[in-house]
């Protein structure tokens, strides 16, 4: 009998010591820093169209320390189960000028980003949809602020 209870407070032991690294590394991707793979043309020349591994962290946006030209990670206005890489152009009450359609339209239209949203655009507009496709993004749709890029281009 002391051989069966050694052995469940051992496991046990080991156990909390699995649950406790892997809600560590739960609050370490979800709050602190995480890796995503950004594939694409819409960062060229920024990040590579066959891939880079990018270092997002995940506090800037959350104590308001982002600024125009930063590269964020953002879940896409059009569909939630994505998440995006751009950067931001203009921040709340910023004017920003765009062209719609780069490549068959040289007008061009102007608004001044509402209060709680930013203004992102891909580095290649000709193939990027962003803020000019679908306006404004929330504040709260930016998960993180992209800080190191490890390229994958051999």
């Amino acid at each position: 009998m002391r051989q069966w209870t050694s052995i469940a407070k051992e496991t046990i032991a080991r156990a909390s010591i699995v649950v406790k690294f892997l809600c560590f590394l739960h609050v370490t991707d979800s709050y602190l820093l995480s890796s995503n793979h950004v594939l694409g043309p819409s960062m060229l020349p920024t990040l590579n169209i066959t891939g880079d591994v990018v270092l997002v962290e995940h506090l800037s946006h959350r104590i308001g320390k982002l600024g125009s030209g930063d590269l964020v990670l953002i879940r896409s206005p059009l569909d939630p189960k994505k998440t995006v890489t751009k950067r931001i152009v203009a921040m709340e009450g910023d004017k920003v000028t765009f062209s719609l359609d780069p490549i068959r339209n040289h007008s061009s239209r102007s608004l001044v980003v509402p209060k709680g949203h930013v203004w992102i655009q891909g580095d290649n507009l000709y193939v990027s949809c962003d803020s000019r496709h679908f306006g404004p993004v929330p504040y709260g749709l930016i998960e993180g602020k992209v800080f190191l890029r490890a390229s994958m281009a051999t």
